[in-house]
Order: C-alpha cells, then sequence, then structure tokens
C-alpha cells in the first residue's frame, strides 16, 4: 500500500505598495523589500503612477531575478513572481557568485594594469549580476524560515541552507571590491610603474586563492583547509604592509589615493576569505553532532 500525502498549495502572498510621492533611492528599497518579503505578486499604485516612478520599477524587475510586468495602467503596476523556486539550488547559486567575482576581481586587476575603461565598466555591469544571485538566496532562505520547503532538499540540509546564506555576503562584498578596483581605471592618468604592478598582481592572486579554497572548504566540510586559509589571511598582511609602503613613493597624489584604493580592496577580499573559512568550519562541525 502506498499513501500519498495531499499538499495543499500555500495561498498567492500578495502586498501592495503606495508610491505616492516616492522616489528613487526610497522607491528602489521599498521593491526589493517587497521581493525579499517573498510575494508572489507586488501591486505598486498611486494616484498617478509617473514616467521615473515606472522606469524605476522596470529597472529594478531586470536587476532581481523572477519579477516580471504582468500589467500597467497609469495608476497600477502589477509585477509577478514567475520564478520556480524548486529549479534553483543555493549551491549553485552560490557557486554562481563565487565564480562572478572572481572573474570580476581577475579583470579589475587587468583594468588598472592596461587602463583599459572598456573592461572596467564591463566588471562594473557584473556586480548586478552578483547582487541579482545574492537578493534571490536572502529571498528563498527568508521563505524556508516560514516553513516553505527546501528547494534542494534532497542534498542540503537546513544547517548547509544557513552557513551557505551567510557565505553569499561575503561574496557580494568581494564583489563590491572587484567594482571599486575596477573604477580606479579612470581615475589613473598614466601606467602603474612595473615594479608595483607586478607586487599588485601577486597580491591579487594571494587574495584570490585565499577566497578559492575557503569555497573549497566550505563545499567539502574541509577544517584543515579552511584553518590554512585563515592562517594564510595572517600572513598576507606583511605583503599589504609592504606594497602600501611602495605606493608612497609615487610623486602623484591622485595616484597614490588610486592604488591605496586598489590595496585595500585586495586586503578586504582577502579577510572576506577568511570569513568564508570560519564558515566553513561552522559547517563541518555541525555536521558531526
Amino acid at each position: 500500500m502506498i499513501i500519498d500525502p495531499i499538499h495543499d498549495s500555500p495561498p498567492a502572498r500578495k502586498i501592495q505598495i503606495d508610491v505616492s510621492g516616492r522616489m528613487g533611492d526610497v522607491l528602489i528599497r521599498d521593491m526589493i523589500a517587497a521581493y525579499l518579503a517573498g510575494s508572489d505578486t507586488i501591486e505598486v499604485k498611486a494616484d498617478r503612477i509617473l514616467a521615473e516612478q515606472k522606469s524605476i520599477i522596470r529597472s529594478m524587475c531586470y536587476k532581481l531575478i523572477g519579477p516580471e510586468i504582468i500589467e500597467e495602467t497609469a495608476k497600477k503596476v502589477v509585477i509577478q513572481d514567475l520564478l520556480n523556486p524548486d529549479e534553483i539550488s543555493i549551491k549553485k547559486s552560490v557557486r554562481r557568485m563565487y565564480l562572478i567575482s572572481n572573474s570580476m576581481h581577475i579583470d579589475a586587476i587587468k583594468a588598472i594594469k592596461t587602463l583599459d575603461a572598456d573592461l572596467a565598466l564591463d566588471v562594473d555591469q557584473r556586480d548586478d549580476d552578483v547582487d541579482r544571485l545574492f537578493l534571490l538566496i536572502a529571498k528563498q532562505f527568508r521563505s524556508i524560515l516560514r516553513g516553505a520547503r527546501l528547494p534542494d532538499a534532497a542534498d542540503t540540509s537546513i544547517d548547509e541552507y544557513h552557513d551557505l546564506r551567510m557565505a553569499a555576503g561575503p561574496i557580494e562584498r568581494i564583489a563590491d571590491h572587484a567594482r571599486k578596483i575596477a573604477k580606479v581605471t579612470t581615475t589613473l592618468n598614466a601606467p602603474i610603474p612595473d615594479d608595483i604592478m607586478e607586487m599588485i598582481e601577486t597580491t591579487s592572486q594571494i587574495s584570490r586563492k585565499i577566497v578559492e579554497d575557503a569555497i573549497d572548504a566550505l563545499y567539502n566540510f574541509d577544517v584543515v583547509l579552511a584553518n590554512q586559509v585563515i592562517d594564510r589571511v595572517s600572513n598576507m598582511s606583511l605583503m599589504i604592509t609592504k606594497l602600501n609602503g611602495a605606493i608612497l613613493d609615487i610623486d602623484s597624489y591622485g595616484s597614490v589615493a588610486a592604488l591605496g584604493t586598489v590595496v585595500d580592496s585586495i586586503d578586504r577580499t582577502g579577510d572576506y576569505g577568511s570569513n568564508i573559512a570560519e564558515i566553513a568550519i561552522n559547517s563541518a562541525m555541525s555536521r558531526v553532532l
């Protein structure tokens, strides 16, 4: 005998936002909050929705995974979340975030080396892809806290889901720092001296390797590797100090300030790798219980 329980579909969640007088960043924050709340339908309304408001609403739909405008009038915009959460694996989403942020960092360093403004712009635009994945993960985690079924319950426990959600935060900030490095490209008036550029590239490679190994430790529950990553972050601080000293010898004050931003972002990237390694240790230990 096979007993197959009947699971009723959860009722559709709908939220209404009155955007009268709400513009710019305020409206953007409202849209993101409604998305993170897990609404199936978002109804934006006002006595009259201005063209600028509609432009923000459309751009936010582009920057989020799932929402699509299905109805639009002068007084109302209805947004439907068309994403099937069962098709989205958090393991794949976090891995994708890492791969994009890593490629952003590589290309950001290349952009400042070659003064390639177009490549720097491409890095800047890729940050949106990381943000979209981060917000999707945050939304899914909120849904799980409300009792929703795990999208990839077959191979991901609730503890792992929590740890991966925690790791998504540092990865999102790593992408932000890659973006900061790329933006320096447009402020440089001359190529970076070869000796300093070589130091930047070497330190950048070490920082990226720290993050790569931290991600591997997280996915493989490797406590030994995670501890090695944390030790390497401490050792990298000596290189950061040496690099900062070398930058001070550059004649141009503007270049010193710009390259200081680059070095700080490389340093922060390594620190975020350490944060992920700590999450990896916590995740591995929770499996022992």
